[in-house]
């Protein structure tokens, strides 16, 4: 007799457990049901209304809002801006949260505070300060007011925090003595930081960039002081939806809401895959 013959029968339930699926209980079937409920409320049914608006005019009433020269230049602007930031956000919130979490100064606290600081400020308020410093009466001498760079500045302002914040409890939580037994066979510490430590901070790290990203598409109110909102210029998409809503044309801003939409998914997937494939290789 062999010895699949001798193994005891797994029961459906072992089974499913096996698989990491168990049966839902009544509670736990009325939570889901009740948190889908909330989430199509919320998300999914909002969703769908934008996609039906945006689909009232047709194919070619879709394609040519988003062809259009002015709408199609505003995309390329908050797309390519929204990249570009959060490229250097992956950079900088990783050593600002390795910074704050490896390291010990005086204002560290302080530091820890001014963080969440673009989380607090009412964007109308970031665009106020920005233009302080950074428009024709800055104190810095630096005037970028109407210009791309305000874009990229006001988008890099909002999503700051970002990855520190996701980064930083994933980095306060890894044990030192793997990095040490790295460093005792001889590891590099570009090695060490490779193979051991970025493995573990890049599901963080994706997140927050995911998060970065979306956030930099939908800003408005920090633009509207800084940028001046020049058409093919410095005029972004969220204020080509709001123009074309004053312009009681619901259709083209939908479209516009769809096509960012789809980019913010596409983004957020790639990132996800670029996140398990460095894990696999780390």
């Amino acid at each position: 007799m062999t010895s699949a013959a001798l193994a005891p029968s797994r029961s459906p339930r072992n089974r499913r457990s096996a698989r990491g699926g168990l049966p839902l209980t009544r509670v736990s079937g009325l939570g889901l049901g009740v948190a889908m409920v909330w989430f199509s409320l919320l998300v999914l049914i909002p969703l769908a209304a934008v996609a039906v608006t945006a689909a009232q005019g047709g194919w070619g009433g879709f394609w040519r809002t988003v062809t259009n020269e002015q709408t199609a230049a505003t995309l390329r602007l908050t797309v390519g801006t929204a990249l570009l930031v959060t490229l250097v956000n992956i950079v900088m919130g990783t050593l600002i949260a390795w910074v704050l979490v490896r390291d010990r100064f005086i204002g560290k606290r302080a530091l820890e505070v001014l963080i969440d600081v673009p989380f607090a400020l009412p964007t109308i308020v970031a665009g106020l300060v920005l233009l302080s410093l950074y428009g024709p009466d800055s104190p810095l001498g630096v005037n970028i007011a109407n210009t791309r760079t305000a874009v990229f500045l006001a988008f890099l302002f909002v999503t700051l925090p970002f990855i520190v914040r996701t980064v930083q409890p994933v980095l306060a939580e890894l044990e030192p003595e793997s990095e040490e037994a790295a460093a005792s066979l001889g590891a590099s510490r570009f090695t060490t930081f490779r193979r051991i430590i970025l493995p573990s901070l890049t599901p963080a790290i994706a997140a927050g960039a995911a998060l970065s990203f979306a956030r930099a598409v939908g800003e408005y109110g920090s633009l509207i002081l800084l940028s001046g909102n020049l058409p093919m210029r410095t005029e972004v998409a969220s204020v080509r939806i709001l123009s074309s809503i004053e312009n009681d044309n619901p259709d083209s801003a939908a479209a516009v809401a769809v096509v960012l939409l789809a980019v913010s998914l596409a983004v957020i997937v790639a990132l996800d895959v670029i996140a398990r494939r460095v894990i696999r290789r780390g």
